[in-house]
């Protein structure tokens, strides 16, 4: 008598369970990677509009006086609101300014903060 070859059916349906899984995780670890992107895109995008109100601020060579602005910036083809507060130091040639940054669409906020003297 011959003995049958190939596979039983339980062993096809093992690695079809196998395969279903591994395929699963790898979908799932391609979408954590295009929400990390999206989220790094629209933190820099926040951190250029940061970066770009504390650089107008510096370019003015005013003092900036104490209290809160706020501000738009379009970047990337997102807006986002923004505001300025200019707080005092203990040093009185020195100003404290808090850019904040809010995305209105994914909530994200970012915050950067600088030191501004007298010139």
């Amino acid at each position: 008598m011959q003995s049958a070859r190939g596979f039983t059916l339980i062993e096809v349906l093992v690695a079809l369970v196998i395969v279903a899984i591994a395929l699963g995780a790898g979908i799932k670890a391609a979408g954590a990677l295009t929400d990390n992107a999206e989220r790094l895109r629209a933190i820099s995008s926040a951190q250029w509009c940061a970066e770009n109100q504390l650089t107008e601020l510096r370019l003015s060579k005013q003092f900036p006086g104490i209290g809160d602005t706020d501000f738009s910036c379009d970047q990337l083809g997102r807006s986002y609101i923004g505001r300025l507060t200019v707080r005092a130091t203990p040093n009185a040639n020195l100003r404290r300014v808090d850019a904040v940054v809010s995305d209105p669409v994914s909530g994200h906020q970012l915050q950067l903060s600088a030191i501004l003297g007298r010139y």
